[in-house]
């Protein structure tokens, strides 16, 4: 019953939960026997800032490992996980995120292009298409149409079985062994990525011998140009990239972390897009406040609504952390034993009205006064050591994307209210794909 509650009805029975049983709650699921959820700020703070050898964050994420791999960043933890992370993080702060902004408006000029005027349809699946649009050329540099439409085709089949309720409950009823639950099929669509991935982690390795060139891919495409280090794709960084002793990643190591950022970086952030147009749409006061900020050229109020919707419609609900050590974690005043998850509730922590007053309503204007929320009371990204390394990156692109559109594009919502929200693989989205009619070209 606690399963079908988190599959079917998460916010729901979360928030039955808080209120019955107080601020540290078990439960129990087919997910796993036993995992503790925190629902207060001072709790969460406890856990973020705990010592990364008592809390295990990677051992909480394992349910990724057939998806992602086993040596993705997610599923590190200690000096394998700062290694990881130190090389990662170079590419998506400073003016490297700038570089693309521009990938990033054509794409979404791409979508807007191919909106149908007068007629209805989801925005969910443009928004995941636009992001996986931009991922596959910020992130691995394919500019070839044929490579990016073959790699995004193959990417899409190995996802969307797994994304599904159905399809999560099967991996964690398996243990992993069998993916999506699909078996054969869910390996050979990883295997037909894993292709495209390790060929391009070829060509820019030998890009690198070549001073240049990149040598002729299978698929008959090639090109020259400049040195490796010139170029501001990820995928060029990393291949660079050493750590402190000097060494290299691994083919594999490239591979997981390259997936890694292909299935998290487009999946939540077209989610978010979705939920930030559909709740705009239905607060015409915000819509016509944010379209008159940018018109001045002030874009203060489109970031303060990329953190609202980010707060009231979280893509994640919560972040897990495995207590390991001989000793319990004491959090909330009980003693959490070893081999047990703590699970801090995003959604919770932002609907509660000690922090946010009207928590239900949609103020972009929370993150615009003298006194924010700070980062135990907003963390749609997770936090301490953990925060997810492309925050900035998605922030900045649900920034590109939302301007594009309202200056290209008149949306009109599809209904009186906005979309209910439903579990999907591990993300929380809307459950129509949010309806939308383009009145004007």
């Amino acid at each position: 019953m606690q399963t079908a509650g988190f599959l079917f009805f998460p916010a729901p029975w979360i928030e039955f939960c808080r209120r019955r049983y107080g601020d540290v709650v078990i439960f129990g699921s087919l997910f796993d026997p036993q995992f503790v959820m925190v629902f207060d700020v001072d709790q969460v703070k406890q856990v973020l800032r705990g010592s990364p050898d008592r809390l295990r964050a990677g051992e909480a994420n394992a349910l990724l490992g057939p998806v992602v791999g086993e040596r993705s960043v997610l599923l590190l933890d200690g000096a394998e996980h700062l290694r990881q992370r130190k090389l990662l993080l170079p590419p998506f702060h400073g003016q490297r995120m700038r570089a693309y902004e521009e990938v990033m408006v054509e794409a979404a000029d791409r979508a807007i292009e191919s909106w149908p005027v007068g007629e209805e349809f989801a925005l969910l699946g443009s928004m995941q298409a636009l992001t996986l649009d931009v991922i596959v050329r910020a992130v691995f540099g394919v500019t070839y149409e044929s490579r990016s439409l073959e790699l995004r085709r193959r990417l899409r089949a190995m996802i969307d079985p797994v994304a599904s309720r159905a399809g999560v409950l099967m991996l964690v009823l398996t243990g992993g062994r069998r993916g999506s639950g699909a078996g054969e099929e869910f390996a050979q669509h990883r295997r037909a990525v894993d292709e495209l991935i390790y060929e391009e982690i070829a060509a820019r390795r030998g890009e690198v011998g070549s001073g240049g060139a990149q040598p002729e891919r299978c698929s008959g495409e090639h090109r020259t140009g400049d040195s490796l280090a010139s170029r501001e794709d990820v995928l060029s960084m990393l291949v660079l990239a050493r750590d402190e002793g000097g060494s290299p990643m691994t083919d594999e190591e490239l591979r997981d972390e390259l997936l890694t950022l292909l299935v998290a970086g487009h999946e939540t952030t077209a989610t978010a897009l979705a939920w930030a147009f559909d709740l705009l749409l239905h607060n015409p006061p915000v819509l016509a406040r944010l379209r008159a900020s940018l018109a001045s050229g002030d874009e203060a109020y489109l970031g303060a609504v990329v953190k609202e919707t980010l707060r009231i419609r979280p893509v994640i609900s919560g972040i897990g952390r495995v207590v390991r050590g001989q000793e319990p974690f004491e959090v909330g005043g009980f003693a959490i034993p070893p081999g047990v998850e703590i699970n801090p509730s995003i959604a919770a922590i932002h609907r509660r009205a000690d922090r946010y007053p009207a928590a239900t309503e949609f103020r972009p204007e929370r993150f615009l006064g003298s006194d924010p929320p700070d980062t135990y009371t907003w963390l749609p990204f997770g936090g301490g050591t953990r925060r997810c390394l492309g925050a900035s990156f998605a922030e900045f692109e649900m920034r590109v994307v939302i301007r594009r559109v309202l200056e290209r594009a008149e949306l009109g919502p599809v209904g009186r209210q906005p979309d209910r929200g439903v579990r999907r693989g591990v993300t929380f989205v809307p459950r129509r794909g949010v309806r939308v009619v383009q009145n004007k070209a």
